[in-house]
């Protein structure tokens, strides 16, 4: 891509209101920051064919404000892909909505490396949470990539799982990539960036969560990936969204044996009821792919021998986990868990 109209882009990025196509599609109308300067709200709805009803249309701010972020990215503190680049990963372009611009941190993904997403309900049962872990742990002993979103639960399950044995893991943001949301992923992030992984954004660093962010992120990671398993999701769940873009990708979709029980698992029985196939291991699915596992009994047997040594104690009463269980809904609804990486990785 050249220059001037990757530029564009990362002004583009910053227009939140702008759809994803509609960035790409402007960027190649305009081809440079200058003519976009200079454009009107009524110039914008005629380029894109809509009405555009907001007042967040300020060239001039949006410009300082992708000049600070080229900033970041010149100091080395976060990396940005634009998505005609030839390192754009290869599955997300193809979507119909591939974000315009990826803001990351830690290691490009090997495109001949598959990728798989792993996730579910952010209160998952125990059987829940040790499958995702072990799902991690033996996806990563088989080279294959983990996909997720380090929420609390199954995702960052996933990302501990992998993490734990050194494979490669690529965590999905609803944030900048200078931001994690809740904090309690501060350490899986950190766990994660140290084992070679990434930390992938289309939102430019300073963007704070917000609701509709997360439906956003969760095509980016089935777009990334060649399957998704959904571990353990109850009718509502997040995670059924991922599903359903997965679907829509022509990605595979698997669900966990272990997520199948009670109401935590009625959006996963729903799902196997539809037609996804169910598996109880890295091994069932890479037989599903007609791939023979390496050692299936032995990771098992690792897995669970690691998971039970990371494994965090439970609030000691009742009254103690509904505590814990209505400051974890209101962090995740309002970002106040919220925390800034720093360190060796840099911060904005």
């Amino acid at each position: 891509m050249k220059r001037p109209e990757r530029d564009c882009l990362l002004v583009l990025a910053h227009a939140r209101f702008l759809r994803a196509p509609e960035r790409i599609a402007l960027a190649g109308m305009l081809g440079g920051t200058e003519r976009l300067v200079g454009l009107t709200t009524d110039d914008l709805a005629h380029l894109l064919g809509r009405a555009v009803r907001t007042g967040g249309w300020d060239p001039a701010g949006l410009l300082a404000a992708a000049e600070c972020t080229a900033r970041l990215v010149d100091r080395g503190q976060f990396s940005c892909t634009c998505w005609s680049d030839p390192e754009y990963p290869a599955l997300l372009a193809e979507i119909h909505d591939p974000p315009a611009v990826l803001f990351h941190r830690g290691a490009a993904p090997d495109p001949g490396r598959p990728l798989v997403g792993v996730v579910g309900t952010r209160l998952p049962t125990g059987a829940g949470r040790d499958a995702a872990f072990r799902l991690g742990f033996e996806l990563a002993r088989e080279s294959i990539g983990v996909v997720s979103g380090l929420a609390r639960g199954v995702d960052r399950e996933a990302h501990e799982g992998c993490s734990r044995t050194g494979g490669y893991s690529i965590a999905v943001l609803g944030c900048g990539p200078d931001l994690i949301v809740p904090a309690a992923s501060r350490g899986a992030a950190r766990r994660l960036l140290e084992a070679g992984g990434m930390l992938l954004s289309e939102y430019p660093p300073g963007t704070l969560p917000r609701p509709w962010h997360f439906p956003e992120r969760n095509r980016i990671i089935s777009g990334l990936c060649r399957s998704v398993v959904v571990v353990e999701a109850p009718d509502g769940s997040g995670a059924l969204y991922t599903a359903d873009f997965a679907l829509e990708q022509g990605r595979d979709l698997y669900v966990h044996a272990a997520g199948l029980a009670g109401s935590t698992g009625a959006g996963t029985r729903r799902l196997a009821e539809a037609g996804a196939t169910v598996v109880r291991s890295a091994a069932g699915l890479l037989a599903d792919w007609g791939w023979q596992a390496r050692a299936a009994g032995s990771a098992r047997s690792a897995a669970d021998s690691a998971r039970s040594r990371s494994r965090a104690p439970s609030p000691r009463t009742t009254a103690e986990a509904g505590a814990a269980i209505a400051r974890l809904a209101r962090e995740e609804i309002d970002g106040s868990g919220d925390a800034r990486l720093d360190g060796p990785y840099g911060g904005a």
